[in-house]
Order: C-alpha cells, then sequence, then structure tokens
C-alpha cells in the first residue's frame, strides 16, 4: 500500500512538473508574436547562435559542480551520473520556472531519496547549492560593481546613483562568509544531527564554481547581442548581474520582464529596443527552454521506466 502511494505520488510529481514547463514555455511565447520571434532568430549569425549553444551547454555542467560539492561538504557519495541528472532536471526547471526553493528543491528530493539519500543529508545539499548560486553572484557582482560602477536607472528608483555601494555590500557578505569558514569550527548540533561550517577550502570551491557559472551564463546572451554594439563584455557582465539580481530576487518566473526591462532600460542609448530584444527572446530559447525541453524528455523518459520497474 505504502508503495503503491509512494509510486502514485511520484508519477503525479513528474506529471506536474511536465505540466509547469508546458506553461512556462507558453506564457513566454504568448507574449510575442511567432513571426516576430522567428524573424529575431534569422537575424541572428548561426555561428554566434551556435557559441550561445555551446555556453549553455557547458553552463550546465558546471552547474553540477553545486550538488557534487555540496556532497563532498556532508561527506556523503552517490555516483555522478545520478547527481548530474538530478543536478540538470532540477536547474532546467527552477531556472526557467522560477520558485527554485520550490522547483529545484522537490525535484532533487524526490531523486535523491529514491536513491537512498537521508532526507537530513538531501536538505543540507540543497540549502548548500542554493547558496552557492548567491555567493557566486555576490562575489563577481561585488567585483565588478566596484571596479566599473555602471549607472543605475533612474526608473528603478534605487536609493544609489551607481551600483558601487551595492557592490561594496556584497563583497563585506563574501568577506564574512570567508572568515567564518576559517575560523568557526565546531559543529551545530540540531536533534542529533551535525551541521557544520564549509571549510575555507570548500568555500573557495563554492565561490570559483559559481562564478564561473553566472560568467558563463552571461556571455550566452552576450554572444546573441547585435555584433555592431559598442559594449565590451565586462562592461555587459555588470549590467547583466545587475538585472538577473533584481530578476532572481522578484521571484517572476525566470526573471521575466524584469530581467528584459533592465537591460532595455540601459542598453537602448546604445542599440535599438527591438535588436535587443531580439537577442534577449534568443537567449530565453537558448538558455531556458532548449534546456527544459530536454529536461522535460529526461524526466518523462526516467517516470516511465520508472513506472514499468514498479
Amino acid at each position: 500500500m505504502v508503495k503503491k502511494l509512494g509510486l502514485n505520488f511520484s508519477s503525479l510529481f513528474g506529471l506536474l512538473l511536465l505540466v509547469l514547463s508546458l506553461w512556462a514555455i507558453a506564457s513566454e511565447l504568448h507574449q510575442y508574436n511567432y513571426r516576430d520571434i522567428l524573424n529575431s532568430l534569422a537575424a541572428i549569425p548561426k555561428s554566434r547562435l551556435s557559441w550561445a549553444i555551446w555556453l549553455t551547454a557547458l553552463g550546465y555542467v558546471v552547474m553540477i559542480g553545486y550538488d557534487i560539492l555540496g556532497f563532498n561538504y556532508i561527506n556523503s557519495s552517490l555516483s555522478w551520473n545520478k547527481i548530474a541528472f538530478t543536478n540538470f532536471i532540477s536547474s532546467a526547471f527552477s531556472n526557467t520556472i522560477g520558485f527554485a526553493l520550490l522547483t529545484g528543491s522537490a525535484i532533487r528530493y524526490r531523486f535523491y531519496a529514491s536513491w537512498g539519500v537521508p532526507a537530513v543529508a538531501i536538505a543540507q545539499v540543497i540549502a548548500f547549492a542554493n547558496f552557492t548560486f548567491w555567493l557566486g553572484m555576490f562575489a563577481v557582482a561585488g567585483f565588478l560593481f566596484i571596479i566599473n560602477p555602471l549607472k543605475i536607472p533612474t526608473q528603478l528608483h534605487l536609493p544609489f546613483a551607481t551600483v558601487r555601494p551595492i557592490g561594496v555590500i556584497f563583497l563585506l557578505l563574501v568577506a564574512v562568509y570567508l572568515l567564518e569558514s576559517i575560523f568557526i569550527k565546531h559543529p551545530l548540533i540540531i536533534r542529533g544531527h551535525e551541521f557544520r561550517f564549509p571549510s575555507f577550502k570548500i568555500s573557495l570551491a563554492q565561490i570559483a564554481i559559481s562564478s564561473f557559472d553566472w560568467i558563463l551564463a552571461a556571455a550566452v546572451l552576450y554572444a546573441l547581442l547585435p555584433s555592431n554594439i559598442s559594449l565590451s563584455y565586462l562592461d555587459f557582465l555588470g549590467i547583466y548581474l545587475l538585472a538577473m539580481f533584481a530578476g532572481v530576487v522578484s521571484n517572476v518566473p525566470g526573471g521575466l520582464g524584469v530581467f528584459e526591462t533592465i537591460i532595455l532600460l540601459i542598453l537602448s542609448s546604445k542599440v535599438s529596443a527591438a535588436a535587443v530584444l531580439g537577442s534577449m527572446l534568443a537567449y530565453r530559447g537558448v538558455y531556458y527552454f532548449l534546456p527544459l525541453l530536454v529536461a522535460a524528455s529526461l524526466l518523462g523518459l526516467y517516470e516511465m521506466r520508472f513506472r514499468k520497474g514498479n
């Protein structure tokens, strides 16, 4: 009876994720004319589109490091192919649908639990991965915002004229985290479970992996921007991080609308808004919906095999 209930829940959960993926794609495409999307994509050179796809693939490979490092942190082991499978599906769904603590965490729990990983260990890996995601943002954005502080559009109504104060705050948070990893040695015991602060070595690895993830994500969109735009990658990286930070904090699925608005506000003086929008539509397709379609297909195949095996 319990096994049957577990099977029904797993199947229902898999179906729910598939429905959510279709909803995310439909809600995105509904806002634009189908011909406009095709025209925007057709205007992008195939070489740039190819670069964007390869950079996206590399980015999703780097994301696997979040969970691998998480298992290393809790001194637990699981085969890399299972970690890679789970992380890819989790990342594809949470990146596109949003609400990472619900979508990505639920996917991780569903798969890791089925492979015998204890619930407490799964919770630690989830918390570790989500915190690692922000560490890279704070490190890269903090550094860029200080050395190359871009002006904040007045339409955002923020209390700062530039992003430099935000950069200072970000780097202070990273510095505090690294100092704690050096000086906090005693674990915290909660209901018999031990929770310890990551070592300095693991903390540095967290920052390195997440920073590389953010750098690659920005490179995907940069590769798709019009070739006549006079903007260096480092300048664009700062713009991308500001827009993405606002989008992630908003909790809107994929930062939809928030991300585009900030990019358009800043880049509209350098290139036409239509051209930028075309590039961002291509970016949505390559970085979000292409991985989501692959992940949804893999999830569907896994659920069918899972049902046959039970």
